[in-house]
């Protein structure tokens, strides 16, 4: 199915969008390997990226939200990917999935592990991970409970906590965006 807003042409972009243009496929997320791609054959993006230019103010803000958690936070790749993971279960994000399973490996997640996390499962993982996975879960919900709060306030530091609700806010509005816009993988 086409999605409900068509790719933006690179060369016919306004130039607030160029400019949102230019940070997103000329950012963090373009440098290094690249694990799933940003851009079409044509040029334009791929994902949630494409609709942040219907808005380019909101779409930047929305940009450098999602880099900072991406570049600039301090959950391991491995935990920020099965967080990232499980909200793309539960919205059952077909794009975040493909995405972060590309990611999810890459930064050790195996076959296995990627399965649980499609399914939905936090039960795969042990230590922080285990932590981060089931908050992640909860937080899904809407809510920590007091025994959960504790024992991630003391294992990954409230600090980290909150960068976990930041993360599973902002990828649950990608779902939501990648959901409303129609976008697929």
């Amino acid at each position: 199915m086409q999605g409900r807003v068509q790719p933006f042409e690179p060369g016919a972009l306004e130039p607030a969008q160029r400019e949102l243009f230019e940070a997103i496929a000329g950012g963090p997320r373009a440098q290094g390997p690249q694990h799933f791609a940003l851009t079409r054959p044509d040029g334009s993006l791929r994902g949630p990226f494409n609709a942040f230019l219907l808005a380019p103010e909101l779409g930047g803000a929305l940009q450098n939200l999602g880099a900072a958690i991406r570049y600039r936070g301090e959950l391991t790749p491995r935990a920020r990917e099965i967080a990232i993971l499980l909200v793309a279960a539960h919205w059952d994000s077909e794009f975040e999935r493909e995405a972060h399973e590309a990611v999810g490996a890459a930064s050790g997640l195996r076959p296995d592990e990627l399965a649980a996390l499609r399914d939905g499962d936090a039960t795969a993982f042990a230590g922080d991970e285990g932590v981060v996975a089931a908050a992640t879960v909860q937080l899904l919900a809407g809510d920590l409970d007091n025994e959960l709060w504790r024992v991630a306030s003391e294992a990954i530091g409230a600090e980290v906590v909150f960068e976990l609700t930041t993360l599973v806010g902002y990828y649950s509005t990608l779902a939501l965006q990648l959901r409303v816009f129609r976008v697929a993988p």
